[in-house]
């Protein structure tokens, strides 16, 4: 107990000094001694006029009168009770003017701070993070919104370094909900600024909101995906590469979804050399106009795990016109390094850590996200596996 009271009494007297160090201390009791040197002043020579100012009551009102709301209660008689007045009123305009100005300057400083990306934020969990910048930044999002039609604008959080297109971005009324939190997404710091460790999904985009060569972009891009798996090991998370040098690091890394856009491109060229319009089928299947068209990914019935893929074919047939075309299965769906996780914590309750251990091994050789397109009908489909639909635009 006396140690516990010897640290209270030792804070209290380190901020004594931090108090007694600050000029703005001396001048508050500054303030505070004039107003009730001013006020014994009233109470002493205005209980003798007859003004209606009698006990220390009166006096004590009258300062709170004239000093918070600026007029005055009684009308003082004496000399000396009139001076002491008018200098309450002008001590309590000047300074309550002062704190009112520091109060509006601390709302406006959160709401600059707010804008600039530089606040941390609050009571935010489940949200998509989007971490990088490039030209046509806006069709991204509409992309995103598109294809995610649970998320709202206000779910969505930005990290960047280009905190004016992103003003610019945020001056339009469907963006304004947008969270943004400005600083390099590389960074342990700038990532919790934005609660990763709460987030459910990232998505890191090749960043060009600097002078970056395509090198420094996909280095930053493994660095970021590094540390968000780092500080959240349960996050989904996509990342874009300019080049597949970088792949095998961001697979090590346990990412779950790598885009490689050379990759892409070289292919939708190639389709499109040929002369068969293949270039038009590919852009249909991925781009369609909503999300209820295109390519969809659909949950299997569990009833459906361990039976053919026949049957699956047979039962969605029935359901075509409502779900779309069956073109195949997406084995090992979700996030495999979560349930890497899991399994581990399982093995700390479970006295059989060889089977755990099996299990981890298993699980760690498969590939998240494979597709499998048209399997045979005689297709055991596994646990953890999703539908692939193709549906044309509703009429």
């Amino acid at each position: 107990m006396g140690k516990k009271k010897d640290g209270k009494r030792n804070r209290f007297f380190h901020l004594l000094r931090i108090l007694l160090k600050t000029p703005s201390t001396y001048a508050y009791l500054a303030i505070i001694l004039l107003i009730v040197s001013m006020t014994i002043i009233v109470y002493n020579v205005e209980t003798k006029t007859g003004s209606g100012i009698e006990t220390k009551f009166d006096s004590f009102y009258f300062m709170c009168v004239a000093v918070f709301a600026g007029y005055f209660e009684y009308v003082c008689e004496s000399l000396s009770g009139r001076a002491a007045a008018i200098t309450l009123l002008i001590t309590g305009t000047f300074f309550f003017s002062y704190i009112r100005g520091n109060i509006t300057a601390l709302f406006v400083d959160i709401q600059e701070k707010k804008d600039k990306g530089l606040e941390t934020l609050k009571d935010m969990s489940g949200h998509f993070i989007i971490c990088g910048w490039r030209p046509g930044f806006d069709k991204i999002l509409k992309t995103v919104l598109k294809s995610n039609p649970e998320i709202s604008m206000d779910m969505i959080v930005l990290i960047n370094e280009a905190a004016e297109q992103v003003q610019l971005l945020k001056s339009h009324d469907t963006y304004k909900d947008l969270h943004f939190v400005a600083g390099d997404f590389t960074d342990e710091s700038t990532l919790k600024r934005a609660k990763i460790q709460d987030a459910e999904r990232v998505l890191v985009i090749s960043d060009k909101s600097k002078d970056y060569s395509d090198l420094e972009i996909d280095s930053r891009t493994v660095l970021a995906v590094l540390t968000i798996e780092n500080l959240n090991h349960g996050l989904y998370v996509v990342a874009e590469l300019m080049s597949p040098k970088f792949e095998k690091h961001l697979k090590m890394a346990h990412c779950d979804e790598i885009i490689l856009m050379q990759d892409y491109e070289k292919s939708l060229l190639a389709t499109a050399s040929s002369g068969q319009g293949y270039s038009h089928v590919i852009s249909t299947l991925i781009s369609g106009n909503d999300a209820t068209s295109g390519i969809l990914i659909g949950d299997i019935p569990e009833s459906f795990v361990g039976k053919t893929y026949g049957e699956l074919k047979a039962y969605e047939e029935e359901r075509r016109e409502e779900q779309g075309l069956l073109i195949g299965l997406l084995l090992n769906s979700g996030n495999f390094h979560h349930r890497r996780t899991e399994a581990l914590r399982e093995a700390q309750k479970n006295p059989d850590i060889s089977k755990i251990i099996d299990n981890l091994q298993k699980v760690k050789l498969l590939k998240s996200n494979e597709p499998i397109l048209a399997p045979s009908s005689s297709y055991i489909i596994p646990s953890h596996s999703k539908a692939i639909f193709v549906r044309g635009k509703a009429n």
